[in-house]
């Protein structure tokens, strides 16, 4: 009987460790609920657990992407879906220019490009409340924002000036174990323009499906996140198909219930 129960014992411990095993090169962050910069329906969003990249996405892996799918190439991509920068940093459809690094973020990517990136490895992108609960951690704080240092290394990390150099990984961790949510590149979000009301007034209700207008932001429920305010600013401004030196992404993935 005892030997029985032993056995019965690490069989659901297998299970259970397969059940909850992390992907690879991905943490599990658990949900919650908290109050993003912008409140939509209501102020506090709900996040439920998913999984995130722990590094954006690298030129080493886009390289491998556009191999496997040469439609993304940069001379073969739809000029529908990307802008004349798309893949500029590239010598050619596989190769790199010799000042960009393998272990840099990949950038000069589209929306949709990034967006694609991520279905073919059965991820997506992260929604914008998704990125920005993760992000407004520090080393050891799940929700640092209330730290004055917080936000000031962040502020200091966006006017740095971004070089070639910057590899994945120099930065210290959050306390979910992902690197580089901020000193490196801005990263699309599946919903990027979601909180943000188009056109040149919030009672114009002519919608642009590519086009947003940072101006017409309502809602804020922090006036001194100057940082936040930033990367809801270049989200505004941003059309699905434009390509930008210090514009990257990651991915991340539903948790099966």
């Amino acid at each position: 009987m005892k030997s029985q129960a032993f056995r019965l014992l690490v069989v659901l411990l297998v299970f259970q460790t397969v059940l909850y095993a992390q992907s690879e090169g991905m943490v599990s962050i658990q949900g919650s609920r908290y109050i993003p910069l912008y409140g939509r329906d209501s102020t506090v969003v709900e996040v439920k657990d998913f999984e995130m990249d722990i590094y954006p996405v690298t030129n080493a892996e886009y390289v491998n992407f556009v191999k496997k799918y040469p439609k993304w190439q940069k001379s073969q991509a739809l000029k529908l879906f990307v802008d004349d920068s798309y893949l500029t940093n590239w010598k050619n459809d596989l190769e790199l220019k010799d000042s960009e690094n393998n272990n840099s973020p990949v950038t000069y990517v589209s929306w949709f490009a990034a967006k694609a990136y991520c279905d073919c490895q059965g991820k997506r992108l992260p929604t914008v409340d998704e990125w920005e609960y993760v992000a407004m951690s520090d080393q050891t704080t799940k929700d640092a924002r209330i730290k004055p240092s917080y936000n000031e290394q962040i502020l200091a990390w966006y006017e740095a000036p971004r070089s070639n150099e910057n590899l994945i990984g120099q930065t210290p961790k959050n306390v979910w174990g992902v690197f580089d949510l901020h000193g490196l590149v801005w990263e699309w979000t599946q919903d990027f323009n979601s909180v943000l009301i188009t056109g040149e007034s919030r009672k114009d209700v002519d919608k642009d499906s590519n086009l947003f207008c940072g101006s017409a932001a309502v809602n804020a429920t922090d006036l001194m996140n100057y940082a936040a305010f930033m990367r809801y600013a270049i989200r505004g401004s941003l059309k699905a198909k434009y390509s930008l030196k210090n514009l990257g992404f990651r991915c991340v993935k539903d948790i099966n219930e």
